[in-house]
């Protein structure tokens, strides 16, 4: 297996992501653009800068469908005690995330609506993503894109490409933490939540680097927008 080659996070390494995506762009069918990594590395922060500078130049032709549109339910998870262990890969709907993007790929003359996750109620809200047949390219991201497991493992051939976000340790734990904190208002359980799942989580998706089209570099002089993933 081929080491991917890995870009800063800095203004060099963004205008060669824009370049590629552009490049996604120009192909004659739709694309999809998948971003990884551990839980805080900073995927959604690159995911909507990138659709940002991407609409500029490009209006209606590129979406953000993130994978945590198909977290389980929260009630479900509290009904089969699994609430403390949520976000871990058996805590979402991968098969139904895997069918999504053939969708994606596939229906490209019709309206496709996706979920989206929304932290502020702890739950998915159905149908709040819509892709509209004009649409280019998508860009999808979340923490199991390149998992070596069912279902998670059939993600990657309806990708175009794959880039894996990795920040330093520390970096992201606090990043995490804020997170935590910013919803749970409690510390203990914040640093608790951080430490303890997240963590497991992170473990499990650091593999997945090694299948990645490239991988992205944060630092903590890099990195914006704390609270984010």
């Amino acid at each position: 297996m081929n080491t991917p080659p890995y870009l800063r996070w800095d203004e060099s390494g963004q205008q060669q992501l824009l370049a590629r995506a552009e490049a996604l762009l120009q192909r004659r069918r739709r694309c999809l653009l998948g971003i990884a990594g551990a839980p805080g590395a900073g995927k959604s922060t690159i995911s909507e800068w990138l659709l940002e500078h991407l609409l500029a130049n490009h209006p209606g032709q590129v979406a953000l469908v993130p994978m945590d549109g198909y977290h389980l339910a929260q009630s479900l998870l509290e009904s089969r005690g699994l609430q403390h262990r949520k976000g871990a890969p058996d805590t979402f709907d991968g098969a139904g995330y895997v069918a999504l993007l053939r969708r994606l790929r596939s229906e490209i003359s019709r309206e496709i609506f996706a979920p989206v996750f929304r932290r502020e109620v702890n739950d998915a809200i159905a149908g709040a993503i819509a892709v509209p047949p004009e649409t280019r390219l998508i860009i999808t991201e979340g923490n199991y894109l390149l998992l070596d497991e069912a279902p998670w493992n059939e993600v990657a051939s309806l990708l175009d490409e794959t880039w894996f976000v990795e920040l330093e340790q520390g970096e992201r734990l606090r990043r995490l933490t804020a997170r935590h904190l910013k919803f749970d208002n409690d510390a203990a359980i914040a640093e608790w939540r951080a430490t303890g799942n997240d963590e497991r989580n992170a473990r499990l998706v650091a593999p997945g680097s090694l299948r990645s089209t490239l991988v992205i570099e944060h630092t903590s002089a890099t990195v914006s927008a704390p609270g984010r993933e």
